[in-house]
């Protein structure tokens, strides 16, 4: 089949799965939002993407999509490297006079470290609350409290630190990723490179900075701004 065993249809593959995955973390993200304004409001969220059968089906496809593009990546960077060298991917010339982006050349090193956040941030959360409801295992506080287990895990300033350097990797991949997919996929010509480019940009900072006003956020103890759940803080002033 074209898909496995074509080097352009390896690229098709680590398109479409990495396209997916750009659209589950813009979900994320907004349900990520919603932590900042009102806990019981998030905590509703994480009860209704609990341990329910249409949750634990999509966190099994999640993951099939995430295994199938950390594999192709690891099998298109080892072919590139065979073929070209330290040029690990592909870029047009013709399309950007030339110019090969940092990210485009550590796409490999950006990758490790986001599978590296990706294994934390499943113990921090996944652990914690989606499998931990699944087999009924005794946690600090209730696997559908996300409010709880969000303040747990940036009470921890190395976290925040590792969650940070994280976002910021994520950023540098998605950045180049974005505008690469389509590029793959046929979407984007000498005109539309430059505008894909652009709006991949705009979308993936606005993206990411959807996660890290939440990360520093609770870490500096400046959400949620509505303490409306069983796990706020009593010092909020306001509540709804």
């Amino acid at each position: 089949m074209w898909l496995i065993n074509s080097s352009i249809g390896r690229k098709v593959v680590m398109s479409v799965t990495g396209i997916a995955l750009i659209l589950f973390l813009t979900f994320h993200g907004c349900m990520n939002v919603v932590a900042l304004f009102s806990a019981k409001g998030y905590n509703m969220i994480c009860e209704f993407l609990g341990a329910n059968w249409y949750a634990v089906v999509a966190t099994l496809g999640l993951a099939a999509l995430a295994v199938i593009h950390i594999v192709y990546a690891f099998i298109l960077t080892a072919q590139n490297r065979t073929a070209r060298g330290n040029n690990r991917y592909e870029v047009s010339t013709t399309v950007n006079s030339g110019k090969v982006e940092w990210a485009s050349k550590n796409m490999l090193v950006l990758g490790i470290i986001i599978l590296l956040g990706l294994l934390l941030h499943l113990w921090n959360f996944w652990y914690n609350m989606m499998f931990a409801e699944l087999v009924g295992a005794t946690t600090a506080y209730s696997p559908t409290d996300g409010i709880a287990w969000i303040k747990e895990a940036f009470s921890n300033p190395v976290f925040v630190v590792l969650y940070v350097i994280w976002l910021v990797a994520i950023w540098f991949h998605l950045t180049h990723g974005f505008w690469s997919a389509l590029q793959t996929l046929g979407w984007s010509g000498k005109i539309w490179f430059k505008r894909w480019k652009c709006i991949g940009y705009i979308y993936v900072t606005l993206l990411l900075l959807c996660f890290l006003v939440v990360v520093l956020a609770f870490a500096f103890g400046i959400a949620p701004l509505c303490c409306d759940g069983a796990s706020c803080c009593a010092e909020v002033a306001s509540c709804c």
